[in-house]
């Protein structure tokens, strides 16, 4: 088992960036790949990027943050990152990190087990 704890969101203007943090701890964790999702209001979750759980890591990315989100991992500590770049108003919602012990990554909101609590990004125009 694994706990999540997600940080980093807040209220920026469009164009700006942020880094959102998943702490994890518990289980091991180099043993479970990792993603990222985000919920905007009166929407589903959607996939936003993964990430497997080698040192030299797979990565995946939703069309809508391909080349503007980065995703990467630190496993000696135990940390998922997201850097997301030239954020717009379509960036809003709340974001969550998500684990799953399988080596490769998934993409599937049913591919996870281990769901952090969220945190809110909010990108003003």
């Amino acid at each position: 088992q694994v706990q999540l704890v997600e940080s980093g969101g807040g209220l920026v203007q469009a164009g700006a960036s942020l880094r959102l943090s998943c702490a994890a701890s518990g289980r091991t964790f180099s043993s479970f790949s990792m993603g990222w999702f985000r919920q905007a209001p009166g929407k589903e979750r959607e996939f936003v990027a993964a990430i497997s759980r080698w040192s030299d890591a797979w990565t995946y990315y939703a069309d809508s943050v391909k080349g503007r989100f980065t995703i990467s991992r630190d496993n000696a500590k135990n940390t998922l990152y997201l850097q997301m770049n030239s954020l717009n108003p379509e960036d809003t919602a709340v974001y969550y990190c998500a684990a799953r012990t399988s080596v490769s990554y998934g993409i599937k909101e049913n591919d996870y087990v281990y769901w952090g609590q969220g945190t809110q990004v909010t990108v003003s125009s």
